[in-house]
């Protein structure tokens, strides 16, 4: 079953309506860790990606379209997403109570943490740039997951104006390491990258564009310092 479908049966029971959204959310599969996480996952990128959407002072519906675009919403879910959305903005709790919750139940710093930054980043990002209060957002958001500082940074990179970005940065590499070093550097990002990397850290296989996404910038950011160092 889809996430979006044990979604939907957990919006028809009506236990989105009571209590916090993340709460609520997990508390229904607490039994099952594996859906616990990939529920939670799911309620940190909708709820947050909800409040996100207050951040540039216009609530309208392009964080939802987002999603259409760089997730898998079967036909006909849709409604379910948008009701999803519409419970995360009504929830009297702020972002920072999801954040925290969110940080919580994975652990500060997790490396599930940098994928739902990386989820977010894609979504402010949509309509084809940031605004300096979404950037605000995701900072404090960051600091919360416990992704900041460099990590911080390598995330970002990866999003805003990619093919202009510090190669460097987006590998969260240095210009000091050797090819040998880069070379290796590389293939554990690659590595941790990887699909299957993703689910096992709780990432549902609906939002595995955040894996294609991220490759694709790590890939790029590769290839032109392979070019720069002649690296074959």
């Amino acid at each position: 079953m889809s996430i979006w479908a044990s979604l939907a049966g957990f919006i028809e029971t009506g236990a989105g309506l009571v209590g916090g959204f993340v709460d609520g959310l997990v508390t229904v599969v607490a039994g099952d860790p594996e859906a616990r996480r990939q529920f939670a996952f799911s309620a940190a990128m909708i709820g947050l990606a909800a409040k996100m959407a207050k951040a540039d002072g216009v609530v309208t519906g392009p964080e939802v379209s987002a999603f259409r675009r760089l997730f898998v919403v079967p036909a006909g879910e849709e409604r379910h997403l948008e009701r999803l959305f519409n419970l995360a903005r009504q929830d009297v709790a702020g972002y920072r109570s999801y954040a925290e919750r969110i940080a919580g139940i994975y652990g500060s710093g997790a490396p599930v943490m940098e994928d739902i930054l990386d989820g977010l980043f894609a979504i402010a990002t949509a309509d084809g740039l940031v605004h300096q209060a979404e950037l605000a957002y995701l900072e404090d958001v960051g600091s919360i997951l416990g992704v900041t500082g460099a990590d911080f940074e390598r995330v970002k990179a990866r999003h805003v104006v990619p093919q202009e970005g510090d190669p460097y940065v987006i590998l969260g590499a240095t210009r000091d390491m050797s090819d040998t070093e880069l070379r290796r550097h590389y293939l554990k990002l690659v590595a941790d990258a990887h699909p299957d990397r993703l689910v096992a850290r709780g990432v549902p296989p609906e939002f595995l564009a955040i894996a294609t996404q991220r490759l694709a910038a790590i890939n790029g950011a590769w290839e032109q310092v392979a070019r720069e160092r002649g690296i074959k």
